[in-house]
């Protein structure tokens, strides 16, 4: 049998760490890179569901599949982007189609289904959830509209700040990148909002940080690493902003067990196996839940404080008790 591990050619060391792991267990991990699909990886598929994978990791037959670790999807970008547009892009659907169609056929373990993490992304779902179970969140509001927001900040003492429900970034003319980062706004910005008739926004409550949290969910087993965003200028509002210079200062957390709890409760109303959560904790030890991300990222937390997420994996996809 054989764990089919889902992700691209140019992604970290997340996969393999998993895969060590795997190995460890005696398991044969076969490594799915889509990106590499259909220019480079075969994949034939018959009216049963049964077929084989070939390509640059070898030859897997579908009905070894035991369970399947949806980590990354970069399907068809190897596609020429000089093929005609009318021709290249019925080919990256059809090529999606394909792949995901594999995998729903497969009928074995997968974490997580598609159709769960897209349901389970959506960030009004996740506050909903959230507060019902206990859990305290900011009050946000998510619009188009540039009067509620001047009205949502009047009512807000402490300030607001605003953030993308997706990850976005631009690119400079020289293709540097810059990401959009959860930023305040000031009487300035709230006088020009113009911008929303084309794209929605999402605006909070600016809650006072003591630390910040990335508590990482897999199965039943939850582990937490805090930051103290506070100590660099730059990272106050969004740590990401000093991501990789604070990458060495991340801490285990001792996460309180009405908290662990809740967390939990979460991933069971998502239907998550994994789950990235972020919370703010306030200088008053109040633990406010920001979001989950369904997959996140956490191969840092691997490398400072070394939390054992790839081992956690592990287990999950052999069916492990953790």
């Amino acid at each position: 049998m054989a764990i089919l591990i889902v992700t691209h050619s140019t992604d970290n060391e997340s996969p393999r760490a998993v895969t060590r792991a795997l190995e460890a267990r005696g398991e044969r991990v076969y490594r799915f890179d889509t990106d590499l699909f259909p220019t480079h990886i075969q994949l034939s598929l018959d009216e049963g569901g049964a077929g084989r994978l070939s390509g640059p990791a070898g030859v897997l037959e579908l009905s070894e599949v035991s369970a399947v670790w949806y980590r990354r999807n970069s399907i068809g970008t190897r596609i020429p982007p000089e093929v005609d547009p009318q021709l290249r892009q019925p080919s990256l659907e059809e090529s999606r189609r394909m792949v995901l169609g594999m995998i729903a056929a497969l009928g074995v373990f997968q974490l997580d289904p598609l159709e769960v993490l897209r349901r389970a992304e959506h960030k009004p779902l996740q506050l909903k959830l959230a507060r019902a179970l206990g859990l305290e969140v900011p009050r946000t509001l998510m619009t188009n509209d540039p009067e509620a927001v001047r009205a949502f900040a009047r009512s807000c003492p402490d300030g607001v700040v605003t953030k993308m429900m997706a990850s976005f970034a631009v690119y400079g003319e020289r293709g540097e990148e810059q990401v959009v980062f959860t930023t305040p706004l000031d009487a300035k910005h709230l006088e020009d909002l113009d911008g929303l008739d084309l794209c929605p926004m999402t605006f909070q409550e600016r809650v006072e940080k003591a630390l910040e949290l990335r508590v990482t969910v897999v199965g039943d087993q939850v582990m937490a690493a805090s930051i103290d965003s506070q100590a660099s200028p730059g990272a106050r509002e969004d740590w990401r902003r000093e991501g990789l210079a604070l990458i060495d200062e991340w801490k285990p957390y001792a996460l309180p067990e009405p908290i662990r709890v809740r967390v939990l409760a979460l991933m069971e109303a998502l239907g998550l196996n994994y789950g990235a959560f972020d919370f703010i904790v306030t200088p008053e030890g109040r633990h406010v839940f920001l979001e989950v991300n369904p997959v996140g990222e956490f191969m840092w937390l691997m490398r400072n404080p070394g939390l054992p997420i790839h081992e956690a994996l592990a287990d999950v996809l052999t069916a492990r008790p953790s």
